[in-house]
Parts: C-alpha cells; structure tokens; sequence
C-alpha cells in the first residue's frame, strides 16, 4: 500500500446565503403572534435593541443607523451552503410554513424568553436608571399563568375523597393513566406489569377496588371510565341518583338500556333495527336519543377546556362606502416601534471601551438592525399580496365563499415580480378579518374548475355549493354521493362522486345513512 499527495484544480458552484437574508425569510414567514413573541425575546437578550415612541428624535437615530451600517461592512458575516456550514438553516426555513400555519396549534408564550444569552459585560451594562420602568420585564410579568392539568384537578379531589386509606395509593397510580378526555384506556394488567416495584405490592383485585372509588368520587361523572360505555353508564347512574328515578320503565331506564347493549347501533344511527330488537317504538328510542344529549363523551375536557388559539388577524379588509372599494391595511401597530440604542452605538467607537465589549455591541447592534429591516420588509410585502388578492376576488367579498376564484400563487409572485416562494412565506399562518369574516389567507389561493357556463370557480367554492345541497336535503330522505354529484351537475358543477364524498369528509359531513332521520 502506497500513499501519496497530489493537487488538483476543481470548478464548482456554491450558493452562499446571507444571516440578514435568513432573518428576513423567517420574519416574513411569522404570523403577528409569533413575530411579538420574537420582538419580545430579541429585546430580552438584545442589549442594542429599544423601543422609542415615533416622533422622538428620530432624524439622529437615523443618521446613527447610517454610520453604524459603515462600522458594520467588516464584521458582516455570510453562511456558505455549499459546505454544509448552513444546511440546518435550510431544513429550519422549510419546516416553518409547516409549524406557523398548525399551529395555532402552539402558543407563544414568554417562557421562550429564558433562552436568551447570560453575559456580564463591564461597567458600562449598568446604564439603566435606578427606578426606571423595564418593558422587558413588564411583559414577563404580564404573561398568563399556566394553567391546573386534569391530573393535577384529579389529585387535589382524591387527596380530599373519603375513601380507605388502603385505596389511596393505588387511586394515585391509576390517575397517571387518565388520558386528556377523562379515560384510563390502559389494561389494568399492563399497569400492574409497568409497576412492578410498588410498595405495597399491587394485585388486579386491588386496583379493581382503586378503579372504583375513583369512579365513584371523582368528577364530572364518566372521569376513570375505560371506554364510551362504561363513560355513559356512570353519567347515567348520577342522573337517575340526583333525580331519584331509576327503572327500566323511565326515560333514562330506556337509555341505559340502549346504551348497555345497542351502543354501537346508536352510534350508526341503526334505529329501525333498535326498534325490530327491542320491541320498542320509534318515538320511545328518539325520546331517549334526546336524553343521551345530556351526557358527554369527554367528561375529561369539561375540567380542562381545550382552549382554541386565539386568531389574531394580520390585515383588514373594509368597504370604502365612498370609493364603492375594498381597501386593507395590516393590524401591526400593537408591535412596537424599534431603534437601535444611542448610548451603546456610541460606545462601538470609543476606544476606552475595551475591544470585547465593543465587539459584543457590534454584534449586538448589527443583529438589531437586521430584525427591524426585516420586520419592515414584512410589512411591505404582506401589504402588496393581500391588496392582489382583495383585488382578484372582489367577487368573494361582494356575494360570498361560493363567489371565489382559483388563484394560483404563480400568478401574484409574476405580477408582484417576486419569487413564489416568497409569496408561499407570507401567506403561511396569515389570517384575514373581512366583512365576511375571519378567514385564513392561504384560503384564498386555490386552484379550481369551471362551470358550464365558462366561469371559473375555485374548489372552496365548489365545497360551498356542495354543503348548500346537503343542507337543502330532505333529512328523512338525505342524499347519496351520486345524487349530490348530480345535484351539483345541474348548478353547472360537474364533479365526480369520489370528489363529492372527499369534500363531504373534509367538511366533516357524515354519509347519507347517519344524516338520516327518522319519523314515527
């Protein structure tokens, strides 16, 4: 084996990405909640960054701004792609349409803010006043309390349930198991077998007894249950105690019966065979299908409400009555303004500040300044695609959802003259607040179809068409996929039943047989 060196010459192509154009992608992606909850951190850990007042001498700050730009042309740093140096900040930029437009399935809360960077500068850090109000630490102190869990609630009744000291700790056990909608779904076997080290030793007997009591204690009713039907039998055992009337001749004996043994009946809307089964009447099972609407069937969330996320809407869309148009504006003006600080401007060029300091500064000053240009540059192109869109689908705003147009986002990033990745970013997580209502952006591009008659029409408003027919229908008699499809045909909507029933199930419509009602 030989080894040896050699050089060689080779040619290739690196895309190279700069920090302020990340920033910038990343901001734009945000929608108004999660660009304040950002605003907020960066002002946390950002000693350069502050807000101001508009109006408050801003002419210096500025002129300030400028000669910081000038200082900040040597420390600007790029991130070559092509080494693999960045490629995290790729995969980061293509998870965030994912994450922001989910989630209002998150929340942004300051918590985020303990991230921030301890440093201990000199001096000079101690520039603040005493006494002087900090607006950081307002916002930390005007962040929401968490809130108490299930299994936090389910503890405090237990620790005050009158029940055998023996039964305490297996009661504790078996509360760990009760999921968000108020069920131990586990095997007891399975929780004897993940708790072999309890002391006392457990038996199935035991935590039988334990599964009981918290059945019996605990509330709502229905909490501890380990399916829908031992859940309902519970919460009818609770009526019938609280209104004193129990028998198989009562309404709610009716309703234990039908849910002790034609449960799964019930639930596909089967009553002719309930009828055939039990001997009872059609009128007698819909009095007691009448009665189930007081039981629920997550008692869990009754304790803790699975609270919505709160829609902030990114821009208005109103009527000018007088120009008979549609204007928007954007809602931001609850963030707040920013600047860059004076005083540590100033201390980037004054050499009896030592050189560490002055770095961090300039790091600090530099990174402020790209989040509020990026922040600007938000405000900019937001504006320009939601006053494209207002303009493309005026027929959505005078007659409705079914008066929406396809829109392809190909088509306002080549009349805005941008990227339409570009346009893909601002939307994400974006809502609109219209005379009509609150509706996500991204509603508003689609594609879509046309009708007979040569109009174009986008799939959302297909959907309304096709809940229009289901609503119109005749409950006794509701329609099949095929007959809706048909129905749709002679409104000039020609699609085929496969289409009608996604878009049934997509707008949670159940099929024919569950719609159905029955008369006596």
């Amino acid at each position: 084996m030989r080894f040896e060196t050699s050089q060689q010459m080779k040619l290739s192509q690196q895309m190279k990405l700069a920090p302020r154009m990340i920033q910038s992608m990343e901001i734009l992606q945000m929608p108004l909640i999660a660009l304040q909850a950002r605003i907020e951190q960066e002002l946390e850990s950002n000693i350069a960054l502050e807000t101001f007042q508009p109006g408050a001498d801003e002419h210096s700050i500025e002129e300030q701004q400028r000669e910081q730009e000038r200082d900040d042309r040597a420390y600007e740093r790029e991130l070559d792609v092509a080494d693999g140096s960045s490629a995290n900040d790729f995969e980061r930029l293509e998870s965030m349409e994912s994450t922001y437009s989910e989630a209002f399935d998150n929340e942004y809360s300051a918590a985020s803010l303990d991230r921030s960077r301890d440093y201990e500068p000199g001096s000079w850090s101690q520039s603040r006043m005493a006494g002087e109000r900090d607006s950081k630490m307002d916002a930390l102190a005007n962040t929401a309390a968490r809130g108490v869990s299930l299994t936090e609630q389910l503890r405090q009744q237990w620790a005050f349930s009158e029940v055998d000291p023996e039964l305490v700790d297996g009661g504790h056990l078996l509360i760990t198991y009760v999921d968000d909608d108020g069920y131990i779904r586990t095997e007891l076997d399975t929780i004897l077998e993940q708790s072999p080290d309890h002391d006392p030793p457990l038996t199935k007997a035991h935590l039988e007894r334990c599964l009981l009591a918290l059945q019996l204690f605990l509330e709502p009713p229905g909490i501890a249950a380990r399916d829908l039907r031992e859940c309902l039998l519970l919460q009818i055992d609770a009526i019938e105690e609280e209104e004193g009337e129990s028998g198989e001749g009562t309404t709610m004996g009716v309703v234990r019966r039908l849910v002790d043994e034609h449960l799964d009946d019930l639930i596909h809307n089967r009553i002719p065979r309930i009828s055939q089964r039990t001997e009872l009447s059609i009128e007698q099972i819909n009095a007691a299908v009448e009665q189930m609407r007081r039981l629920v069937i997550h008692p869990g969330r009754q304790l803790v409400a699975e609270s919505p996320p709160s829609i902030v809407p990114d821009a208005i869309v109103e009527l000018d009555e007088d120009q008979q148009e549609y204007i928007a504006y954007l809602t931001d003006g609850r963030l707040p303004n920013l600047r860059l600080n004076r005083e540590y401007a100033h201390m980037t060029r004054d050499r009896s500040v030592p050189k560490s300091d002055r770095d961090f500064i300039r790091t600090n000053i530099s990174n402020a300044q790209w989040l509020i240009d990026a922040v600007n540059q938000r405000r900019q192109t937001l504006l320009r695609v939601i006053r494209v869109v207002v303009a493309a689908q005026r027929d959505f705003f005078d007659y409705g959802p079914q008066a929406l147009k396809p829109l392809p986002m190909t088509q306002v990033a080549e009349q805005l003259g941008i990227h339409v990745a570009t346009v893909s970013r601002a939307v994400a997580g974006k809502y609109l607040q219209t005379p009509r209502g609150v509706f996500p952006l991204r509603r508003f591009f689609s594609g879509g179809t046309q009708t007979d008659s040569g109009e174009d029409m986008s799939w959302d408003a297909v959907k309304a068409a096709l809940k229009e027919v289901v609503d119109a229908e005749d409950k006794a008699k509701p329609l099949s996929d095929e007959s809706i499809s048909k129905a749709l045909k002679e409104r000039g909507i020609e699609i085929a039943r496969r289409t009608v029933a996604k878009y049934r199930d997509q707008l949670d419509i159940p099929p024919a047989r569950l719609r159905k009602t029955f008369k006596k």
